[in-house]
């Protein structure tokens, strides 16, 4: 057994019986501490009861609204990290599922690698959230939230003030995927729903902080559904 994961508590959402033994098995094998529902809405006390560090979460549940599944965990008041499994097909409540609070998503088939990866990245997307230190560093990006100010291998850069908006809330979201929704709301506010400004604002960021706007390492695209600032 590694230790890397700590005593971590993950608590798995499915009705598949082979799907659970396959992430007990996996997680186990890695350090974790599983436990297993069968179905959503027992979750919600879970969160309630901070009973669990992270939860793994099929959005393909019968009988459950997924969405509503997460509204709720949320309500509780708690912001224990989400992973959703989702089918290709449901490109929507993917993106559903990360409005309303998921941290990271994977999608169905997966391999147990590809869901530990996903783990590992709500958990540095939560520390970055809860962390005490107000810079950022990632590569040779660095963005103090406090002076509010960004150096990019080591030379200083100005934004204007909607660009380094865009930019914070990525950077304080850092490792999670924002929606073209969620982005639009948290700094245009109710001016717009139109895609396109966002992909202007991107596409001016890029050109600041990346040494190739073509293979971006810094600010990520997750196609049709949002962007995210990588961690490294």
């Amino acid at each position: 057994m590694t230790t890397g994961a700590g005593s971590l508590r993950v608590l798995v959402v499915n009705d598949e019986p082979a799907n659970r033994r396959l992430f007990r098995d996996g997680l186990s094998s890695q350090g974790y501490v599983v436990s297993e529902l069968e179905q959503g809405l027992a979750a919600v006390d879970v969160a309630r009861r901070n009973g669990a560090d992270l939860i793994v979460f099929d959005l393909g549940l019968p009988g459950v609204d997924g969405i509503e599944v997460i509204s709720r965990i949320r309500a509780t008041g708690s912001s224990v990290p989400i992973i959703v499994l989702f089918s290709r097909s449901d490109e929507a409540a993917k993106a559903d599922a990360l409005d309303i609070g998921a941290d990271g998503y994977v999608t169905k088939p997966f391999g147990i690698d590809e869901l530990l990866a996903g783990i590992r990245a709500a958990q540095r997307h939560r520390l970055q959230r809860e962390g005490d230190t107000p810079v950022f560093r990632s590569g040779d990006l660095t963005v103090d939230l406090v002076r509010r100010t960004v150096t990019v291998r080591g030379e200083a850069v100005k934004f204007s003030p909607r660009e380094y908006a865009v930019l914070q809330l990525l950077v304080q979201h850092a490792g999670k995927v924002l929606t073209h929704k969620m982005i639009l709301k948290e700094v245009w506010g109710a001016d717009t729903d139109v895609v396109q400004y966002l992909r202007i604002y991107i596409h001016a960021l890029r050109l600041k902080i990346e040494q190739d706007t073509e293979r971006p390492v810094h600010i990520l695209t997750e196609t049709g559904v949002g962007y995210k600032v990588a961690t490294q």
